[in-house]
């Protein structure tokens, strides 16, 4: 699901700003599809403004089927300078698996063959956040 942003609108300033976004887009779900995982792309210009939110995956409880593929397709379609990724974890914890890791290393290698920066990976859940970056992950 694409979700349609005017430019001027949304301007990525750090990882919190991120979260806020992706947790704000969750509360509009339907409570049964809150407790299922959410992988979104945000596509960004060289500004860090936003292009685009797409919803890259809807998974189950505890998974998403997430593919380079998939993530990238509508960043080049679009022509983004940089993406952040982001999942929530509907268990409400932050932590990362060793899959959001593998994942993540995946997309980055993945966006350096294609020109386009993985900027950030954002954790979310209710009321917390966790990036990856700031973290030391990347």
């Amino acid at each position: 699901m694409l979700i349609h942003i005017r430019e001027d609108n949304i301007g990525i300033r750090n990882d919190a700003s991120v979260a806020d976004l992706l947790q704000s887009i969750l509360k509009t779900e339907s409570p049964v599809d809150r407790d299922k995982e959410h992988f979104w792309t945000i596509g960004l210009n060289t500004r860090n403004v936003v292009k685009y939110i797409d919803l890259t995956s809807l998974g189950t409880l505890n998974a998403s089927l997430v593919h380079p593929r998939e993530v990238f397709r509508l960043a080049i379609m679009k022509g983004v300078a940089n993406i952040v990724i982001g999942h929530n974890h509907p268990s409400g914890n932050t932590e990362p698996s060793e899959e959001d890791i593998r994942l993540t290393r995946r997309l980055i290698e993945a966006g350096r063959i294609l020109g386009i920066e993985v900027l950030d990976h954002i954790i979310v859940t209710g009321n917390n956040h966790l990036s990856f970056k700031a973290s030391g992950l990347f």
